[in-house]
């Protein structure tokens, strides 16, 4: 039976998001866990409640949602960015869908807002949360810290740089707010420890909140929009494939409450794809070998990424299991027939009849003959389970 209601951590929903992002490349290394303890460090400084502070800490932790492609990545870790508006206001777009996360969305919306001495206060006639200026210079602080050198020696030269923008690009309170902590050497230490996860777990409360279905399934939707989002030809790879997903669940006698599980576990399957650059994935040919090892990849950063959370371990297993075969010769696990539940196997034929009908940079989607030839030649290898191909069919 489907919980109806169950309680779990927005700090640990949003961590997440956060580290498979930051799996992209090593030169993003733990950018946005880095952002999310700024941020957090500069609103206990100026005194802001709780709840602000927690909201600045999530919107640390996912503003540059927004970002799909390696260049737009490693360009946003320069100190000066100079095209700071699509990335945050596409993060914004995924994220305003989900009630939990509607204030944080506005926050990461103008977080690269300059203060312009006042005038960055409003803009287009909407005022500008006071967060948002914090996650920037949070953010500008980040990027200046180098892996190569002692964070301490490079202190004073942060500051600097810091402070020769002080009203221009930054909020002279802000910039104070910093400014008094140049001296807390442990804070620096903290904000590049290996173990950044482990430090914000320390200083951060974390709170948990009752999520209705309804309101995990709108979850589940925004993790879609934000996979989907990062090429045009997967626009409606994920949603597409929790529709066909519960369509066959349905013909195969699984109950309402068990195809909802289903449904969120197809908005969910591809989310390691987050840790993929979209330059790889809307490659308009095929992927050579180091480019097929890192696709391969995504399977396995969503079995991490929702392995923690124990109310979603069904819904984990259907998603992340989707490219295992019955024949054992699938990924990552190379798991067989004896190791496969009903709802993986429905997820991976759901997963492969979706990518075949879609059109692809390197070819265009198959009609139903030619997808039906597929999927039955899967099922005489013994790739796929031959009951719920023949399903297929009836749809």
């Amino acid at each position: 039976m489907f919980i109806q209601k169950l309680r779990v951590s927005i700090f640990n929903l949003a961590m997440s998001i956060a580290k498979v992002v930051d799996l992209m490349n090593a030169a993003i290394g733990q950018h946005h866990m880095q952002v999310a303890y700024w941020g957090y460090r500069l609103a206990d400084a100026l005194s802001l409640s709780d709840d602000e502070k927690l909201d600045i800490f999530i919107a640390g932790l996912l503003h540059d949602i927004g970002a799909f492609s390696m260049k737009e990545r490693i360009d946003l870790l320069a100190f000066e960015d100079t095209r700071p508006g699509a990335h945050a206001v596409a993060g914004s777009l995924i994220l305003e869908g989900f009630e939990p996360f509607a204030a944080i969305a506005e926050l990461i919306k103008f977080h690269h807002l300059p203060w312009k001495n006042g005038r960055g206060g409003v803009q287009d006639g909407v005022r500008v949360p006071a967060g948002s200026h914090i996650i920037h210079l949070a953010d500008r602080v980040a990027v200046q810290i180098s892996p190569h050198a002692p964070v301490l020696g490079q202190v004073r030269t942060i500051c600097e740089a810091v402070s020769q923008q002080r009203g221009a690009v930054f909020v002279p309170e802000h910039v104070d707010a910093l400014l008094s902590m140049n001296h807390r050497e442990y804070m620096w230490l903290e904000a590049t420890s290996p173990h950044m996860e482990a430090v914000l777990k320390r200083i951060v409360p974390v709170s948990t909140r009752e999520l209705s279905e309804q309101q995990l399934v709108k979850f589940a939707k925004l993790i879609c929009r934000l996979i989907d989002f990062k090429s045009e030809f997967t626009a409606t790879h994920s949603s597409g494939v929790a529709a066909v997903a519960v369509e066959l669940a349905g013909l195969t006698g699984f109950s309402k409450n068990e195809r909802r599980m289903v449904e969120i576990a197809g908005y969910l399957h591809d989310l390691g794809k987050l840790a993929i650059p979209s330059e790889i994935i809307e490659k308009a040919g095929p992927l050579n070998e180091n480019e097929r090892f890192i696709m391969r990849s995504h399977v396995y950063y969503t079995y991490e990424t929702l392995e923690p959370f124990e109310v979603l371990r069904p819904v984990s297993r259907w998603g992340a299991l989707h490219q295992e075969r019955l024949n054992g010769t699938g990924y990552p696990f190379g798991f067989d027939s004896d190791d496969l539940p009903l709802g993986a196997r429905i997820m991976a034929v759901a997963d492969v009849f979706t990518a075949l009908t879609e059109d692809r940079p390197y070819r265009k989607g198959m009609d139903k003959k030619h997808t039906m030839a597929v999927l039955q030649a899967m099922s005489d290898t013994g790739e796929l389970d031959a009951a719920i191909v023949a399903r297929v069919s009836k749809r």
